[in-house]
């Protein structure tokens, strides 16, 4: 059986977020490190996936993979293509930082739909109609057919995701794939994480 790591994808500093969205904490540590911890409880192994300039303010305590030079200003992409060069025979369960909700059962959601039919499953949204690229599960089955995409210069994952046909997934709850780009809406799921807590 292959290995399966976790990847959390830090991405870059968010224009309309105006600070790096990794560092935002919703659960009483930086994002990164509270979705790592999480990731490891269902993963071999997991990294935080940054860029170069986000290596240096990773702690030494959390193993990571800094995107490559070859696939600078691509996107996310870069985070995949990365992961999949430095461990072309493991499986990658995706998980960007953008998502303050998502728990443990939703990302096991994701990897009890996988089979040997699709080589990605990923969350559906269905306001937009797209698959979520960056909470999804790749198999290493999808690494040549990335290259090949770069190779012709596309480098969106979503179409990537609609051209092989990954399985997609609605979530049983609406506010998995709820994503935070802006600070109003970062304090608005601080105040719904802090209602949630004392209603538990």
């Amino acid at each position: 059986m292959r290995k399966l790591y976790g990847l959390v994808v830090c991405g870059g500093e968010s224009s309309r977020m105006g600070m790096d969205k990794s560092l935002l904490v919703y659960h009483d540590k930086p994002q990164r490190y509270y979705l790592y911890e999480l990731l490891r409880t269902l993963c071999d192994s997991v990294f935080i996936s940054c860029n170069k300039k986000q290596s240096t303010t990773i702690s030494e305590n959390y193993e990571k993979i800094v995107d490559l030079d070859r696939y600078e200003n691509i996107g996310p992409m870069a985070a995949l293509l990365s992961a999949f060069d430095k461990y072309p025979d493991a499986d990658f369960l995706v998980l960007a930082c953008d998502y303050p909700f998502i728990k443990k059962e939703h990302l096991q959601e994701l990897l009890n739909a996988r089979d040997k039919k699709h080589l990605a499953v990923s969350f559906f949204n269905t306001e937009t109609n797209f698959k979520e690229p960056l909470l999804a599960f790749y198999s290493n089955e999808c690494y040549p057919r990335l290259i090949h995409q770069v190779n012709r210069k596309e480098y969106s994952l979503k179409h990537f995701l609609k051209e092989i046909e990954a399985k997609k997934i609605i979530p049983t709850s609406p506010e998995t794939i709820i994503s935070i780009d802006t600070p109003e809406a970062y304090q608005t799921v601080l105040e719904t994480l802090a209602l949630q807590s004392t209603i538990i």
